[in-house]
């Protein structure tokens, strides 16, 4: 039986994401996969991530973890041409839909932001970005917020540590 939660951040030590705010989308990632990682630690839940501390392990490498978890999610960020995109999505095959659901609403919730798509789901076949490589291993990829949106980051910079908190209270709770 599976007992750990998977929490890994997108891009890794080599591929930056996108850029925006003066950081990088996988700067954010990393940052807010250690909040979460050490908050579900707190709570004696095991946590499963693609590295420690800066350590940001390749996309192969965090496709491998997804199996090993109740549950597997990675974080990133979305950018658009459009400065005022904005909003929180979160990618998976249907069967996690209504959990993508609660997570796309914890984040928007803690960060005072909108969700996007389907109360928050989008369906990867109906993604832009096509097939991926983390939601077919069966995780999901959250998108916390648009880093090409200044008031988005914004919020995301003042509300970071109360969204880990809502982040890591409802992975925990998959754990039941």
């Amino acid at each position: 039986m599976k007992t750990a939660i998977v929490v890994t951040a997108g891009h890794s030590d080599k591929d930056p994401g996108a850029v925006g705010q003066g950081t990088t989308e996988a700067a954010v990632a990393l940052e807010f996969r250690n909040l979460v990682a050490e908050r579900l630690a707190a709570r004696g839940v095991e946590v499963i991530t693609d590295g420690a501390g800066a350590v940001n392990l390749p996309l192969g490498d965090a496709m491998a973890l997804v199996a090993r978890g109740v549950v597997a999610v990675e974080f990133h960020c979305n950018a658009a041409a459009a400065e005022q995109a904005t909003g929180v999505e979160s990618i998976s095959l249907p069967a996690q839909k209504e959990l993508c659901q609660q997570l796309s609403a914890a984040v928007a919730g803690a960060l005072g932001l909108r969700v996007r798509g389907n109360a928050g789901w989008i369906d990867q076949s109906q993604s832009h970005r096509g097939r991926l490589g983390y939601v077919q291993a069966g995780g999901i990829i959250c998108e916390l917020f648009f880093l090409s949106n200044a008031s988005d980051y914004a919020a995301y910079q003042e509300n970071k540590e109360a969204c880990a908190d809502a982040v890591a209270n409802l992975l925990a709770e998959q754990l039941v």
